[in-house]
């Protein structure tokens, strides 16, 4: 399993039902990692996407207590064992959110995409901090780039081998 996310300076993911930064170029980025892939998200997360609808192009898993609710093109799943179970065939599954579905699977992840900003988006919702997790290492990360002001750059951490 690898997560993807975008992360503030205090590795603030969102605020409410909404995203800190709206970047093209993470877009992009998030898409290109993700297509013809399997995801996974909560609930909320879901409603947070466009139209409240899957993301196309990808096989898309919500962990949620009442799968009977979800639109036909997502797949619910009401714990992470039914996750593994139903998810087995896949041959890359990204966690995509949000705060609990992160800290629920990290366990589980081997890799992790983080977009980092360099701002504090007074968020109130977080991915684990990777940079503090003993467990993981920053592997790689790219040049800083900006947009309308905002600096970011791309990083991917590995976890530690035991």
């Amino acid at each position: 399993m690898e997560l993807i996310a975008a992360v503030d300076r205090r590795w603030a993911i969102g605020r409410g039902e909404r995203l800190l930064f709206s970047i093209p170029e993470d877009l992009h980025h998030f898409r290109a990692l993700t297509e013809g892939n399997a995801i996974v998200y909560g609930r909320r997360t879901l409603s947070t996407f466009p139209g409240g609808r899957p993301l196309p192009g990808r096989h898309n898993y919500v962990l949620t207590h009442a799968p009977e609710t979800l639109p036909t093109d997502a797949v619910g799943v009401r714990s992470v064992d039914a996750l593994l179970s139903a998810s087995a065939g896949e041959s890359r599954l990204f966690v995509v959110g949000g705060e609990m579905v992160y800290r629920q699977l990290l366990p589980l992840c081997t890799s992790a995409w983080i977009t980092q900003v360099d701002a504090d988006g007074a968020g109130d919702k977080f991915c684990p901090d990777l940079d503090a997790d003993q467990a993981w290492t920053l592997a790689d990360c790219g040049a800083w780039q900006e947009h309308n002001g905002l600096r970011y750059r791309f990083c991917r951490y590995k976890r530690k081998e035991l």
